[in-house]
């Protein structure tokens, strides 16, 4: 059991990190192939990981990381995307200020639904200056409840089924 909540563990991370690589496959396969593990366990540490590999996001976002050259967009590339979107970032670095209910709630929805784009959020949070505590938390709670649903499904199907 602990074997495969630690490659949970990393698995979340990898897949917070590089965005091809999808964590709900695998957590509905080991949620499918080793049903001794808690629904709630795996989602725990599944969310701990997915909010872990964000936080490079985050603090890239934040200007204190830099990203490896394959998650940069090219030079001119960014200049382009970053003066089409500056004004839009400052008004929602101010919307954020202002209103830290509804951001807590913009990231909610996002670590839970993906809509808006978590990995977007993520940068967009740290860009906006989000305290690490609100990122933190929300995240916390959107992935564990987006992790935990999914966990729990083979078995609350197959005792529907049964």
């Amino acid at each position: 059991m602990l074997g495969w909540l630690s490659a949970s563990l990393g698995m979340a991370v990898l897949s917070s990190v590089i965005p091809p690589v999808l964590i709900e496959p695998w957590v509905l396969g080991v949620a499918v192939t080793q049903p001794d593990i808690p629904w709630w366990a795996l989602a725990l540490v599944v969310a701990v990981g997915s909010v872990a590999g964000k936080l490079i996001y985050y603090y890239a976002g934040k200007g204190m990381l830099r990203l490896p050259s394959f998650l940069r967009r090219k030079q001119q590339d960014a200049e382009h995307v970053k003066g089409r979107w500056s004004g839009y970032m400052e008004r929602f670095a101010a919307e954020c200020e202002k209103r830290p209910a509804w951001t807590y709630g913009v990231l909610l929805l996002s670590s839970s639904t993906s809509l808006p784009p978590y990995f977007a959020v993520a940068v967009v949070a740290g860009v906006a200056n989000v305290s690490l505590t609100n990122f933190l938390s929300a995240c916390l709670i959107g992935r564990f409840v987006r992790f935990a649903a999914l966990a729990a499904a083979p078995s609350v199907f197959g005792v529907w089924l049964t």
